[in-house]
């Protein structure tokens, strides 16, 4: 953000969002690990432990770059990678919805290795759009942080040291 993080409540602050909510979907990634060996199809609940672990860090990795203003972006970007972030937990309920009910368009390679058969229409669609409408957000979010980046590089150069 282009204001003053210090300054900004936690409500304006899209850093300390997107913290805790890394930090709860990894959190929750550990708690879906522990159902793995329960769930009918626990390749596809491995999968989804994994997306919630790395949807997590990502968020996390987002809030540092904000934070520490290596990416600078406006307050319409910031709830941007918010709300792309946030829609990540529709990709990780869908893995786990998926390994339950033996979901295999959405993943295929994962499901055919799996041994998924595959699910009811509904729960087809579901797992799709929940992993396709997130993604799309998901590119815009990192597409705005990355010009952030380059928004934020110095424009006066270093003298050379020595």
């Amino acid at each position: 953000m282009t204001e003053n993080p210090a300054s900004a409540t936690a409500d304006e602050d899209p850093s300390r969002f997107l913290a805790a909510n890394g930090a709860l979907l990894m959190l929750t990634g550990l708690l879906v690990g522990v159902t793995v060996f329960a769930a009918p199809y626990p390749r596809l609940m491995l999968t989804a432990h994994i997306q919630f672990l790395v949807n997590g860090m990502v968020s996390v990795f987002a809030a540092l770059l904000l934070k520490t203003s290596l990416s600078i972006v406006g307050r319409r970007s910031g709830r941007l990678i918010v709300w792309g972030h946030v829609l990540a937990w529709a990709v990780c309920v869908s893995e786990v919805g998926a390994a339950v009910w033996g979901a295999n368009r959405a993943l295929p390679i994962a499901a055919a290795q799996a041994g998924a058969s595959g699910a009811a229409p509904w729960q087809e669609t579901l797992v799709l759009v929940c992993h396709v409408i997130p993604a799309v957000f998901l590119i815009a979010a990192w597409t705005s942080l990355l010009r952030g980046v380059y928004r934020s590089r110095p424009t006066a150069k270093l003298a050379p040291v020595g």
